[in-house]
């Protein structure tokens, strides 16, 4: 539902039905033969696939001036939509930043369900194939296609409970591409993640770029400890899927995306003077250096600088 917002074969079927019984140790063997398969990749470019933020109405212009002060960037022109296939009504506005781009939505009227708990928006090449591609490789559609005023949306579900809606536009829009692209995190349980990770990969025509057993608990509130770590990426962007038991202090698992900056300590002081307040105070890791904030009216997001090696 992004406003302001393949044909998968049986070799594919085939395959996760393969990767799935093998499990984790094959997921790089299974991302390599899901991109050879008989399929239509759908994905347009990651600057086009946006971080869905509900706020209440009254934080709506507070939140969108917070999110520019802190990353710059430029918005299109705010109006009221009906944006689901039921009757309601929103604010709505698009933010494009430098580091990922946001749908904001700020309902007037009570949110039907499942909208809400989607986590971005996918732009896609053809709804049809999309969701056909999704259906086969293991999603679920939890809102089938429906039109809105420009052009086509629906919500679907990933195995291990991932929602995300695909949005098509009657006139194809055109976004500056980004300086960094953000990291879509995912908390998914150790029983799903081999469920996941295939069915994304097979969908996204993207690949694993590392598979950290042991990665630092820190990144996840727990620094005593280890976890999983699954970093993907594809044309639809970076996606990184921590794999935990659940057991997290907050805000971890309530943080939708990781924003790289190229400072984080400037970030961080533009985001406090622009209201943010510091959820997790900075910290280290071999990989990054990161924080936790959440922004006015709400939204949690993790924002990090990579370390130079």
């Amino acid at each position: 539902m992004r406003f302001n917002k393949i044909i998968v074969g049986t070799c594919v079927g085939l395959v996760l039905t393969l990767g799935l019984a093998v499990g984790s140790p094959h997921v790089g063997a299974f991302a390599q033969s899901a991109q050879t398969a008989e399929s239509v990749g759908v994905a347009v470019g990651p600057q086009y696939d946006t971080t869905h933020v509900y706020v209440a109405p009254e934080d709506f212009d507070r939140f969108v001036a917070s999110l520019l002060a802190t990353f710059g960037g430029t918005t299109t022109k705010q109006g009221v939509f009906t944006v689901t296939p039921t009757q309601s009504s929103t604010m709505s506005q698009l933010v494009l930043t430098p580091v990922g781009s946001v749908s904001v939505f700020g309902f007037k009227t009570p949110i039907p369900y499942p909208f809400g708990l989607e986590r971005t928006g996918y732009l896609v090449t053809d709804m049809d194939e999309a969701v056909r591609a999704a259906k086969a490789t293991g999603a679920d559609v939890l809102v089938a296609a429906f039109n809105d005023p420009i052009g086509q949306d629906a919500i679907i579900q990933w195995p291990g409970g991932v929602n995300t809606q695909l949005y098509w536009h009657t006139t194809a829009p055109s976004y500056m591409p980004l300086r960094t692209i953000p990291e879509n995190r995912v908390y998914v349980s150790p029983d799903r993640v081999d469920a996941f990770v295939p069915s994304f990969l097979a969908f996204s025509h993207g690949s694993v770029v590392s598979d950290e057993a042991r990665a630092p608990g820190v990144e996840i509130g727990r620094p005593a400890e280890t976890y999983r770590r699954v970093r993907i990426e594809s044309k639809f962007g970076k996606l990184t899927a921590f794999v935990t038991d659940g057991h997290l202090p907050y805000p971890y698992g309530r943080e939708m995306m990781g924003y790289e900056v190229a400072n984080l300590a400037e970030t961080l002081t533009k985001a406090k003077a622009a209201g943010a307040d510091v959820l997790v105070p900075p910290y280290k890791t071999d990989e990054r250096d990161a924080v936790v904030v959440k922004f006015p009216g709400g939204y949690i997001a993790e924002i990090h600088s990579v370390t130079k090696k």
